[in-house]
Order: C-alpha cells, then sequence, then structure tokens
C-alpha cells in the first residue's frame, strides 16, 4: 500500500468520525439550559442515544459517573420527553401548577412583610396586612376563575382586560384600607407591584426548577 493511499483510507476515516460524533446543542428541538452547559450536552446526547443507559453515556461524554451527574443526564432525558411527548408537557405543567399554589402561600408572608415596610407609620399590625393581602389575591383567583371560564366556552378573553381591572381594584383597596391620598396611594401602588413582579418572578424561577428535578 503506496502512501497515497494510506492517505486517503486516514482522511476518510477522519471524515467518517467526524460524521458519527453527536453535535450537541445542534438540533432545532432541543431544549436549551444556557447553550453550552453540561445540562445541554447531556439532553443533546440522551436525544441522539435514547437508549443508552446512563452510564454508557457519561462514559462517552467523558464524564464521572457521579450522583449528580448521573441527576442530570436523567434530567435531560425528562427534558427531552417535553418534547416529544404531548403528555409529559401536560404532566409536567399540571405538577407546575400545583407547586405554584403552594409556592404562593410561602410567598405570601414575605409580600405581607413589604406592605407593612411601606406602611410603617401606619398604625397597622403585621396580622392586618396580612388580612388585607389575603382578600386581594382572592379577588384575584375570582377574576383568574372568570377569565378560564369565558375561555372554556369558547370565548377569546382578553387578558390585558382582567389585568386592569383588577389593577384598578387593588388601587382603590389600597387607598380605602390605609386611608391616604391618590398621589402617595400611587407611589406605594408602584412600588408594591414592582416588589410583586420581583417576587413572583424568583417564586416561578424556584418552582420551576423545583418541579424539573422532582418531576
Amino acid at each position: 500500500m503506496d502512501s497515497v493511499q494510506k492517505e486517503k483510507i486516514i482522511t476518510e476515516a477522519i471524515k467518517k468520525a467526524k460524521d458519527t460524533t453527536p453535535k450537541i446543542g445542534t438540533s432545532a428541538n432541543n431544549i436549551s439550559f444556557g447553550g453550552d452547559s453540561r445540562l445541554d450536552k447531556f439532553v443533546a446526547y440522551q436525544k441522539k442515544y435514547p437508549d443508552m443507559s446512563i452510564d454508557d453515556g457519561l462514559d462517552s461524554l467523558k464524564y464521572e459517573k457521579t450522583f449528580f451527574n448521573r441527576f442530570l443526564y436523567n434530567r435531560g432525558k425528562v427534558a427531552n420527553s417535553f418534547v416529544d411527548e404531548k403528555d409529559a408537557r401536560e404532566q409536567f405543567f399540571n405538577q407546575l401548577l400545583s407547586y405554584g399554589s403552594i409556592a404562593l402561600f410561602v410567598f405570601l408572608p414575605i409580600f405581607t412583610l413589604f406592605l407593612k415596610l411601606f406602611y410603617i407609620r401606619r398604625k397597622y399590625t403585621y396580622v392586618d396586612h396580612l388580612v388585607f393581602v389575603f382578600h386581594t389575591q382572592t379577588v384575584f383567583f375570582m377574576l383568574l376563575s372568570i377569565y378560564y371560564l369565558i375561555d372554556l366556552l369558547g370565548i377569546d378573553p382578553q387578558l390585558w382586560i382582567f389585568t386592569i381591572l383588577f389593577l384598578v381594584y387593588l388601587f382603590l383597596a389600597m387607598r380605602k384600607f390605609y386611608h391616604q391620598g391618590i398621589f402617595k396611594t400611587f407611589i406605594k401602588f408602584s412600588m408594591l407591584n414592582i416588589t410583586y413582579m420581583i417576587i413572583s418572578s424568583i417564586g416561578v424561577a424556584i418552582v420551576f426548577l423545583v418541579s424539573f428535578a422532582l418531576y
């Protein structure tokens, strides 16, 4: 065998190896967790080789077979099921809603604490603020229930309408309950909503991570 034939065989072998090597993160159907994270690699590899065992997959990717790596590889399998299976997505979101309901009652006392700080000069106890928060959340869930009932009737409800209705109610409720002027109430109303959005974002992130880890 001459040098030209040897070079040709080596070139073809390298090309074949490149073609068979899994390309991490190139599939349009893959879920991304940052682009080049360890979990992204596990998701892409598990999608390409769905029947491969966890230990074999970790060996192929040259990761140690630790508890954490096994857990992440298994989460990669779960993430791929969200893409490929409608039932898995529905089950996950149902679980997400279930945990979200629990998280809401956990974060409401924290939200109430901020409300007390906004009205620190007013002679209201923490329980008074908590009762106010529970009343406003009751109205929120009533509006949300009406929204979903209308949706079940086949009518396309406008979410922004219900959002504005709740915000108007919240502003009027704050003004009536705390007996302050329009300007002060508006300032505290704005600060309260910004605080609520921050707390809600943290809560949603925690609930999602917990749901994904326990699914």
